[in-house]
Order: C-alpha cells, then structure tokens, then sequence
C-alpha cells in the first residue's frame, strides 16, 4: 500500500517548516498551471453514435499532438440542428463540428463557418482530389469550401435477386424502363397481396432522387424560386405516381411496415431504396438461409445509370474559434485513409475518399461494391439553407398526388408557390447584396 510522507512538528522549527511548504505549493501550483495553460483543448461537437466512436480515436491523436487535448460532446440528431443555431446565436460555438451535408448552406448563410481553402491548399493529408467529386461540392458554397467531407451516405436498391430471377431477369435495371418492366413482372408473379417496390409515403428520398436525375434542377435563377412545374420535375413526379397508381408500391408509410428487413426477407416486397447502414442490418436480421437471396444495385436512371443524393457529414471549423490551427490539426487526422478504414469498420459509415475504399473490409464486400459505383454518380441537392423545409413540402405534394387527392398539375403549381414563399427572404438577401456590388 502507498504511504504518503508524514512531517513531524516540534516547537519553532513548525513556523519555518509551515512556511516552507507553503512555498514549496506556490512554486509546484505555479508550474502546474503553467502546464495546463500549454495544453490547447478543442471542443468538437459530434452527432449520434459516431460521437462515441470518435472518442476512441482521440488518445491515438493526443499521442500525436501531445500539446493538444479533444473534448468530445455528444449531441442528439433529433436536438443538433436545434443546438447549433443556438450556439451561433449565443457565441458558444464549439471549435470543430460534425455537420449534415444539407446544413452546411444555412451555417455558411450566416457566416458562422471558417473558409477552408488555404489551408486545403496547403494540406499534405486532405488531397481534394480524392474525394468523390459529387460529396465534396455540398461543402462548396459560391465557390468557397466550408467542410471536409467525413464520411458518406447515399441511396440505392436493395433487392431480392432470387425474386427477380423468377420474374425472368439475372441483373438489376440500369434505366426507368427496365425497372418498370421488372416491377411489373414481379407483381405478376407475387400476386395483389404483395408488391415489387416499398418508397414509405412518409420518406421524401425516392422522389428527390428521381429528380436529381433530370436535367432541369429543382431551383431556379439561383436558389431564388422553385422548378416545380418544369417538364424534368413533372416527368420524375409521374415516374413515382405511375408506380403508386399500378399497386407496384404500397401506399404506406414506414411506420405501417413493422421491419423492413423482415419484410423484404419474406417477399412482401423485392426492391428497396435505402442507405448504407442497411447492410449491417440485412447480414443481421435475414437467417442465414436468406443472406444469399438479396443484393445491391446503383441507381437506375432515365435513360441510363442514375445519379443518387450527395448526403453524409463533414467536418467544419467554427468561425470564432480561437483554436482553429489545433482544430485543423485533428481534422487532418481524422481525414487520413487509414483513420477513414478503420472508422468504417467501427461505424459502419463509407468513406469519402477513394484510396479509404482499397482496404478489405471495403473491396471484399460485395454489398458495398454498388455503392462504391454510386458514389461516383452522386448530386448535391440544392445549396440553399430552405432545403429541408422544402422536402417537407415536396413530401407532402407527393403524398397528396400518389393517393389521388391532387393532380399533377395542381400538385406541383401549389408546391411552387409554398416553395417561392419560403425563399422570399433569400430574394431579399440576394438582391440587397447584389445592390452593394461595384
């Protein structure tokens, strides 16, 4: 057992003795602090599960940079957006952030990001051009980069291979086309009690992607008002009705499908459009007789392979930060192609940057193989900090169309205008900036 030192006190030396020590406290008190003040700490903010993975790669980089400390808080997916704007606001901004894709326009629109170019420039980790092109543009906003892309999402079919052999096909459709011409084929052979696709009424996602398809964008004249009633969007949102209006898809939302792996494992659908995270899912939830019954295909597209959404998180640096060299230092690290493996392997998560996808765990896996291809065909959605309440309105357009409450027509004239309205502010801000130019 450790014993602490005793001093034993007798008659006058106890002043001298007293004194001696406190002395002795003020010097090591002193050179206590003057350690602690030599140690920068960084405050990152995290989002969700990847908050706790990070921590462990945190001793790793202190090693590394022992003059710098990480303090890792975790926030709620549900809260973050909420919790940000509040920090902005209130000038309690952390360092360093993990930032969804589609609110990096709407933190850049306040001014409350650090622009990353130079330090880009003269990075010898974070080679821009091995990022997958369409990942790294939702950081780009008027060609100012405000984030470093850390790890990548995006959507494509899962589906039932098996089930789509019997319906006479040995491959996955790579247009609009074949893709009905299968899901039709499928619901022939399924009967009415079943379907060939599932696009939950409540997920805005296969919608959005049909129309990143097209060659008309969403927005028009810079993000100023909605393309709404364009022919590209008309011809995605009749794609999407046709589906619903042929019994190919329930009319249901996720909430009314009890497990959606499940399900796809016992046939009541063959194709899905979800995310990465799903293959974890599928190995663990279909028996071991089923996990040679699915797979995963790229996008289909009009006339050829499709492009998907350009989702994920970056990382970005707080404008006020007062740490922004120490904060770059643990971004650089985290971007690194071995760093990016292995929190894949730990997360789940893909990585953005090509040369990460080389290691085994990534090139072995025939389930990621499809995003690999994706990857390379991926859209930002519109840069506008309005976005996801203009999903939410898209959502509802479409939920209203595929029942038959709303024509097409009337559909896309009413979403037009709630989208115009919901930009009227950024007209204003555009103008007005515009005016101040030489």
């Amino acid at each position: 057992m450790r014993r602490e030192p005793r001093f034993f006190l007798h008659g006058g030396l106890t002043a001298t003795l007293l004194r001696s020590l406190l002395l002795m406290g003020m010097v090591l008190g002193a050179g206590c602090a003057k350690r602690d003040d030599s140690v920068e700490v960084v405050r990152f903010w995290a989002v969700g599960s990847e908050a706790e993975i990070v921590n462990r790669f945190v001793p790793e980089f202190e090693r590394l940079h022992p003059g710098i400390r990480i303090e890792v808080q975790q926030l709620a997916w549900s809260a973050a957006h909420e919790k940000l704007l509040t920090a902005v606001a209130g000038d309690a901004t952390p360092d360093i952030c993990q930032l969804g894709n589609t609110w990096i326009a709407e933190f850049a629109a306040l001014q409350s990001l650090e622009p990353l170019d130079a330090r880009i420039a003269a990075s010898r980790v974070v080679d821009r051009s091995d990022y997958f092109d369409g990942i790294w543009a939702t950081n780009v906003i008027d060609e100012v980069t405000y984030g470093v892309p850390w790890y990548v999402d995006t959507r494509l079919l899962f589906y039932r291979k098996d089930l789509l052999a019997e319906a006479g096909y040995d491959a996955p459709p790579r247009t609009w086309a074949e893709w009905h011409e299968m899901l039709r084929a499928i619901k022939k052979n399924v009967g009415p009690q079943r379907y060939s696709v599932l696009m939950p009424l409540n997920e805005f996602e296969p919608l959005q992607i049909m129309a990143l398809q097209q060659p008309e964008p969403m927005l028009r004249e810079d993000g100023r008002y909605g393309n709404f009633r364009s022919e590209s969007f008309r011809e995605a949102l009749a794609f999407y009705k046709q589906i619903f209006d042929e019994d190919l898809a329930p009319q249901v939302t996720n909430a009314q499908i009890s497990n959606v792996w499940l399900e796809l494992g016992r046939g009541f659908y063959s194709f899905y459009i979800s995310g990465p995270w799903n293959i974890g899912e599928f190995k663990r939830r279909l028996p071991p007789d089923q996990q040679g019954t699915w797979m995963t295909a790229p996008m289909p597209g009009p006339s050829g392979p499709g492009v998907s959404t350009a989702g994920g998180a970056s990382l970005v640096i707080f404008r006020r930060s007062q740490h922004k060299d120490a904060a770059w230092k643990f971004m650089e690290f985290l971007s690194r192609a071995d760093i990016q493996q292995r929190f894949h392997a730990a997360t789940g998560d893909l990585p953005p940057r090509r040369t990460a996808w080389s290691g085994e765990a990534l090139a072995g896996d025939i389930y990621s193989r499809a995003f690999r291809e994706q990857l390379e065909r991926v859209r930002p959605v519109p840069q506008v900090p309005e976005w996801e309440r203009i999903m939410e309105e898209m959502r509802l357009m479409a939920e209203r169309v595929s029942h038959g409450t709303e024509t097409i027509d009337a559909g896309v004239a009413r979403l037009d205008a709630r989208v115009d309205a919901l930009l009227e502010k950024r007209r204003w801000l555009l103008a007005r900036r515009e005016s101040r130019e030489p």
